[in-house]
């Protein structure tokens, strides 16, 4: 190790580099043994191993942060990640080989709580928990063939069994979404449905409001159990399609009102219950209105490969520089990896394949109790595969 802490500035000097000759004479040189870091020995871990390493008095962990990627070449593995728990200390944490190729078995994750689902895996080989508890909107991005329905897909089994009411906008005509049948309390597939379906989702989150209100809440988890309604996740694959237009005076009312309808549903819906996830191949201005205003509201984002440096930049790009890098560098062969970043974290993770006989074992289940305390909106709102 002491060559690679050599060259990357880890090593410190204890001794003076100048020298005084004379009265008046400085010499400057470099010394020829610094002295190393103090670090432990490795302690084996699941895919690695971890070592922790005392800091020098004055040193602080950025060249550490800095040396991580010649380390990984330096020792021959898929990556080293640094941390730093307490002052005076770094921990250098090396995995082996990649979790994410399929090498590794899949973790057991912890039984879920409610609104918590396992959809895969991250880099470290602990399992991928979507919470919407603590990160109630999520965006998914990402080309065509890349994972983006997948992932939808993962979510959908792991949110299945709980007492969650599950609808759905896919206005490619229910090929992703329509799989999942009767397990849907409702689905569009097109954007008149959409629009009908989203007004609902609206009245819903009024009337839980005037609920929270009569009982002086702020939010339905603190509402007696009797009072609370059921949590209500609204999946949204593929955006754009909510606003292609043809020009008419009826198509661009309509890509309007889906645009506000989204975005009031982001603003108001995570306390009480209401949860949006949007997949789309792109999340940019240039898609419609109210689209960027949208992204801000989206906590959870989620980046597959893209065919662009753009569309990377528009999911990843407010969160860190480093992680639209990585989600730039995704492959081809990578299908369903992706950067997922929230609360300001990042990292690799690698969605589940959800099988068609997954996809049917779904579509047997029956919704929970009717999740609306409003009637459906009238108009347009889909349910059980049949107009309301």
């Amino acid at each position: 190790m002491a060559p690679l802490t050599h060259l990357n500035g880890l090593s410190v000097s204890t001794s003076p580099d100048r020298r005084v000759i004379g009265r008046d004479l400085v010499v400057q040189g470099q010394v020829l043994r610094p002295k190393p870091p103090g670090r432990s020995w490795p302690v084996p871990t699941k895919n690695g191993l971890k070592l922790r390493v005392l800091l020098h008095p004055g040193q602080t962990p950025a060249p550490y942060f800095a040396a991580a990627q010649a380390m990984e070449h330096a020792w021959h593995v898929h990556g080293v990640r640094v941390t730093s728990p307490r002052r005076g200390q770094v921990v250098i944490h090396v995995t082996a080989l990649d979790p994410l190729t399929g090498e590794v078995p899949f973790a057991r994750a912890p039984a879920p709580t409610l609104l918590s689902a396992d959809v895969g895996r991250i880099e470290d080989g602990e399992p991928w928990l979507v919470d919407l508890r603590r990160v109630p909107h999520w965006l998914v991005t990402g080309a065509t063939q890349s994972g983006k329905s997948s992932l939808l897909a993962a979510l959908v089994l792991g949110l299945a069994p709980q007492p969650v009411g599950l609808v759905g906008i896919d206005c490619k005509g229910g090929m992703e979404l329509g799989l999942f049948g009767g397990r849907l309390s409702a689905l569009a597939t097109d954007r008149t449905q959409a629009v009908g379906l989203l007004s609902g989702v609206v009245d819903e989150i009024q009337a839980r409001m005037r609920v929270c209100r009569e009982a002086g809440k702020r939010t339905i988890w603190d509402l007696p159990e009797h009072l609370r309604p059921v949590p209500l996740v609204v999946i949204v694959d593929e955006l754009a399609e909510l606003y292609l237009t043809d020009g008419s005076r009826e198509s661009k009312d309509e890509t309007e009102q889906c645009g506000t309808l989204l975005l009031r549903v982001a603003q108001l819906g995570a306390a009480l219950g209401v949860h949006l996830v949007v997949a789309g191949q792109r999340v940019g201005s240039d898609i419609g209105p109210r689209v960027t205003t949208l992204r801000a509201q989206l906590g959870g984002r989620v980046a597959h490969r893209a065919h662009d440096a753009a569309s990377a930049e528009m999911t990843l790009g407010d969160i860190n520089p480093d992680a639209v890098i990585t989600a730039q560098n995704i492959t081809e062969d990578e299908q369903g990896v992706a950067v997922v970043a929230m609360g300001g974290r990042w990292m690799r993770a690698r969605s589940r394949l959800v099988t068609t006989v997954d996809a049917a074992s779904i579509a047997r289940m029956d919704p929970p109790a009717d999740p609306f305390l409003t009637q459906p909106h009238p108009v347009n709102f889909v349910k059980g595969g049949a107009a309301a």
